[in-house]
């Protein structure tokens, strides 16, 4: 097992280009499933996610290759050469393989999909999915563990999204673009990573219109090609630099990244005490260490994203005065506040908010990480944290994040990767 062993940090400063967005590129990866032939991906994180969705597509017979540092060609067999049963261990260790479901059926007629895994932060039903589905013309039921969809043919609807699921979008877009009509999305979601789903749809033949906005449309085509895409940077990768700014000081200008996708979480930075500047794919924020308390809640975006959520919490840890979370989104996911208790965090939870009641210091301690996003707070609050800390179990962090520790070491961090 791998971990961090990392010193209090005095301040970061320097530049990093942001990685291409995992909440995205994975997306990507299936829509690839639905025309034949040779797929570019450019700017694709190389991390465990990535690796796993790669084996995935390899169990359905779709090969790929890296032909860069970032740089993924898909190959793409024809409709009767595919598989419609991806491997189920591999489905069930990421959340984001549920968006298989639309272009696997669309392609073949049917699709058999593990109930999928991933990290341990509470229930997210696929009921939502297969609601979809079913509007579009499929049959769709959840047996044993698995769940089975079949149509010969997907129909266009005008359907209504009980909830703006940003999987449930992604499901849609793609089982819809080659289904007979028009499919209407209402309260569709509107995360900067199914823009760029709906864009490189769009580059392959798609008919889509309303991009962005609670309600898209979609006029089904005979066929799509293959698509030559860079995929957009990871938000959530560039908050974590963000609030490890803030928890030490410092200046770090991140390029890569569209400010105009996160201009909420910016602004309640800048309430925090940061000092943020912005250009259109680059944010500058620099820091003295001093915080001031903050009241924030995750909502769909444009909103708080919520896996925001575990960094800001580290980060306003050791802020003066009381602050208030509020998880709207997501049941459960208050898991790691044992481990920032560990520190000397302050911090305790009531119904689906989080008290914090800011301290002078964090102390170096052992922790562990249980998923990607609270993995990257507990590197926020070592870093901060006076003396060293060790986080076990990173291979949850390298799931999201492409070279974080080897990054923030960049920018003056003392962090060693070791075996234990």
């Amino acid at each position: 097992m791998r971990a961090y062993r990392i010193e209090h940090c005095v301040g970061l400063d320097g530049s990093l280009a942001v990685q291409g967005a995992k909440n995205s590129v994975l997306k990507l990866m299936a829509a690839t499933i639905l025309a034949s032939g040779v797929h570019v991906l450019d700017n694709v994180p190389r991390i465990t996610d990535v690796e796993i969705m790669r084996r995935i597509l390899d169990s359905l017979g779709v090969t790929s290759a890296w032909r860069g540092p970032h740089r993924l060609e898909v190959r793409v067999p024809e409709s009767q050469d595919l598989s419609s049963r991806p491997d189920h261990e591999l489905v069930k260790s990421i959340r984001a393989s549920v968006v298989l479901l639309g272009p696997i059926l669309a392609r073949t007629g049917e699709v058999v999909l593990a109930t999928p895994g991933g990290d341990d932060f509470g229930d997210r039903p696929v009921d939502i999915h297969e609601l979809a589905l079913t509007a579009l013309g499929a049959v769709v039921e959840a047996v044993d563990g698995q769940l089975i969809a079949k149509a010969d043919h997907l129909v266009g609807c005008d359907l209504v999204l009980e909830f703006p699921s940003h999987t449930a979008t992604d499901n849609v877009l793609m089982a819809a673009t080659t289904a007979n009509g028009v499919t209407t999305i209402d309260n569709a979601a509107r995360e900067p990573e199914v823009i760029d789903l709906a864009n490189a749809l769009i580059e392959m033949g798609a008919h889509i219109e309303g991009v962005g906005t609670s309600r898209i449309v979609i006029e089904g085509v005979e066929r799509l090609t293959p698509m030559h895409h860079r995929v957009i940077g990871d938000r959530v990768v560039a908050a974590t630099y963000l609030t490890a700014v803030g928890a030490v000081g410092g200046r770090v200008r991140i390029e890569g990244i569209a400010p105009s996708n996160m201009l909420i979480l910016l602004r309640k930075l800048v309430s925090v005490g940061l000092t943020i500047e912005v250009g259109d794919e680059w944010i500058e924020v620099a820091g003295d260490g001093h915080l001031r308390a903050v009241d924030i809640q995750t909502l769909p975006y444009p909103g708080v994203a919520t896996d925001y959520k575990p960094m800001l919490v580290a980060m306003l840890s050791i802020a003066d005065g009381a602050s208030v979370v509020s998880e709207n989104l997501f049941a459960g996911r208050f898991r790691y506040l044992d481990e920032l208790r560990r520190y000397g965090a302050n911090l305790r939870a009531e119904g689906h908010h989080i008290i914090i009641r800011g301290v002078p210091r964090l102390l170096g301690t052992e922790v562990t990480a249980h998923d990607i996003r609270a993995g990257a707070a507990l590197v926020v609050a070592s870093l901060a944290a006076w003396g060293e800390s060790q986080i076990n179990a990173v291979a949850h962090i390298e799931r999201g994040y492409d070279a974080l520790a080897e990054t923030l070491v960049t920018l003056g961090a003392t962090i060693e990767t070791i075996e234990v």
